[in-house]
């Protein structure tokens, strides 16, 4: 059990995950109407007017710290390539696959945290992630090729690259967050994405907007670009950059394991998609995989770097 001091950190976490998770949906419809690259320079120029005051010394950090190489590291990996490879991912795949895709996250980290920051993960956490990988694999074993899915494989696979990305922004996050505060780490991630997205917003690039399986309201696209700039990238990182300042890197991640399953709820609910027995069946399989990971504590080994 997670001592009820730490809660906090934990229900921090598990909110951003939720928030997250809405996001996959969100792109859907917002890729409905605009291309990729319009979608996220939109979304980045919201978050950063947001974090407008939280320039200067963000602007101070990238000029003075020692550190300033990792930021650049960690805010080209999330959100720059991160949000490269899940956009164009969503353009092939639907939201369901890709939230599963998603949850692998701890592992790539947790290999990261052992190899750099000097956490260990016991054997209950190990089980944990077995399960609930083994729950993300049944999920992924019913994907059909849909309207919403044209390429579920290929679209699988840029998700893939993501997780990979996502990997690297998480452990170099715990690093820096010990010099930055969470709130600073958020807008220099908006600022950087911003900036990303709008120069390649400018190429002279013809991408068409992908179909959707629903009807939606004229509205409902560009109210989505600002959801997602709002309360994705600015609340939800924000949020998840606070708890993963106050716990270790593996457990913060091993929360992403509970998207594929909000990310199916919300695909049934707001898509249209729909779930087989067998798909809840696997869903439970995932949650009681997060549960048996967050039930015992990482370990620090005698030889460690220091999580910062």
């Amino acid at each position: 059990m997670i001592p009820s001091g730490r809660l906090i950190p934990h229900a921090a976490v598990v909110l951003a995950i939720l928030v997250w998770s809405s996001s996959f949906i969100a792109l859907k419809i917002a890729l409905s109407a605009y291309s990729p690259l319009t979608v996220m320079a939109g979304r980045m120029l919201a978050a950063s007017l947001i974090c407008l005051p939280l320039l200067p010394p963000v602007l101070r950090f990238a000029r003075r710290s020692p550190l300033r190489r990792i930021l650049l590291l960690s805010v080209l990996c999330e959100p720059c390539l991160y949000f490269l490879f899940e956009t164009f991912a969503l353009r092939a795949t639907s939201s369901a696959q890709a939230g599963m895709v998603i949850s692998l996250l701890p592992l790539p980290v947790a290999a990261g945290a052992w190899l750099f920051l000097g956490e260990r993960m016991p054997l209950r956490g190990w089980m944990g992630f077995a399960l609930a990988i083994g729950g993300v694999i049944w999920l992924t074993l019913g994907a059909e090729v849909t309207e919403n899915a044209p390429h579920p494989l290929l679209g699988n696979l840029l998700e893939g690259a993501a997780v990979l990305c996502a990997a690297s922004y998480t452990l170099c996050a715990k690093r820096l967050m010990a010099v930055l505060p969470p709130a600073s780490m958020t807008a220099a991630m908006s600022f950087a994405g911003a900036v990303f997205f709008m120069a390649l917003a400018l190429l002279p690039l013809s991408i068409t907007p992908a179909s959707l399986a629903v009807d939606l309201p004229p509205w409902a696209p560009a109210a989505s670009i600002l959801y997602l700039g709002s309360v994705v990238s600015f609340a939800g990182y924000g949020v998840y950059n606070f708890g993963v300042s106050r716990m270790d890197a593996g457990r913060a991640a091993a929360y992403m394991n509970l998207t594929p399953v909000a990310t199916l709820l919300m695909s049934v609910a707001w898509l249209g998609d729909t779930l087989t027995p067998a798909q809840y069946l696997a869903s439970a399989l995932v949650l009681a995989g997060v549960v048996l990971t967050q039930g015992g504590g990482a370990r620090k080994g005698p030889a460690s770097g220091g999580a910062a």
